[in-house]
């Protein structure tokens, strides 16, 4: 694997270690980050992750441009043995699927969308291949998805499906973004399922919505109170479908701060997970019923 730097003006080194999104690229990212984080280089001020890529951020007052990046490639041979497990945590995530306020955005915006005659699930179904709105509501909740990384909007988790690629859900954004998204929404763009943190701006399918916040800046949610972001990369999500009396009850949970999510600690397996993806997922999602 070929591993891309450049500088992001004079402040930012850009570490680009695939053009596309994989685990492997994934688990390359998380040595080298943390490669970089324990070689304690003067100047560093932060080191944001992503899917398959990392940014170090600087003070070129205390480093030059130049400096930083000789540095930041000579840790470049920790890829070649990092890490290839990681002690994480399964989610379970309740979505309530083709709700009514998702429903109702969606049809505000069909002019901006590839098929303006259905909605986002059904265009999804049909072009992934799918025979029903149904059974594609089933492969998208029937396996795990890991969190490669949480940005661009705050608290925003970037979720990856965990089957072999060619049985990955792949669907385009709007052709238009939207210029409103429901907070909590289940959407969908590229091979990355999300949830939108906070109500804005979007362009990702939508599919549903969880009663469950993931980010909260006052720190009043009583599973937030240590840290307004909920999610950190590496978790994995099991996505739960309810209906609306269920929706309900969960969402006057967490109104009362009596809501817990419902999380196991698990070791992820890179190798274990390519030699038997279907067996691996199970054990994973069996791990939930242990809580």
């Amino acid at each position: 694997m070929h591993i891309r730097y450049s500088h992001g003006g004079d402040e930012h080194i850009f570490v680009e270690i695939g053009e596309e999104m994989s685990l492997d690229a994934f688990f390359i990212s998380l040595s080298l980050t943390r490669a970089v984080r324990e070689a304690k280089i003067d100047g560093v001020t932060e080191v944001c992750p992503a899917n398959s890529s990392f940014q170090v951020k600087f003070d070129p007052d205390k480093i030059s441009p130049d400096e930083m990046m000789t540095k930041v490639k000579a840790l470049e041979h920790k890829a070649e043995d990092g890490e290839k497990t990681l002690k994480t945590r399964i989610i379970e995530i309740p979505v309530y699927y083709q709700d009514p306020w998702t429903h109702e955005t969606l049809m505000r915006f069909r002019e901006r969308h590839q098929d303006p005659s259905g909605s986002d699930l059904e265009y999804a179904a049909r072009i992934n291949g799918y025979d029903s709105v149904a059974a594609f509501i089933e492969a998208h909740h029937s396996s795990p998805w890991f969190v490669s990384m949480v940005g661009f909007v705050a608290g925003l988790p970037f979720l990856y499906q965990l089957v072999d690629r060619d049985r990955q859900i792949e669907v385009p954004k709007y052709l238009r973004p939207r210029t409103d998204t429901p907070k909590q929404t289940v959407g969908y763009g590229g091979c990355f399922s999300c949830i939108y943190s906070v109500r804005g701006a979007g362009g990702y399918q939508m599919f549903g919505i969880t009663p469950m916040p993931i980010y909260d800046p006052t720190q009043t949610v009583s599973y937030l109170k240590d840290f307004m972001v909920f999610f950190q990369p590496g978790d994995i999500v099991k996505w739960k479908p309810i209906d609306r009396a269920e929706y309900d009850t969960i969402l006057a949970q967490v109104e009362a701060n009596t809501y817990a999510p419902r999380i196991r600690e698990v070791v992820f397996d890179l190798e274990a997970f390519k030699a038997d993806m279907d067996g691996f997922n199970a054990r994973l999602m069996e791990a939930l019923n242990d809580v």
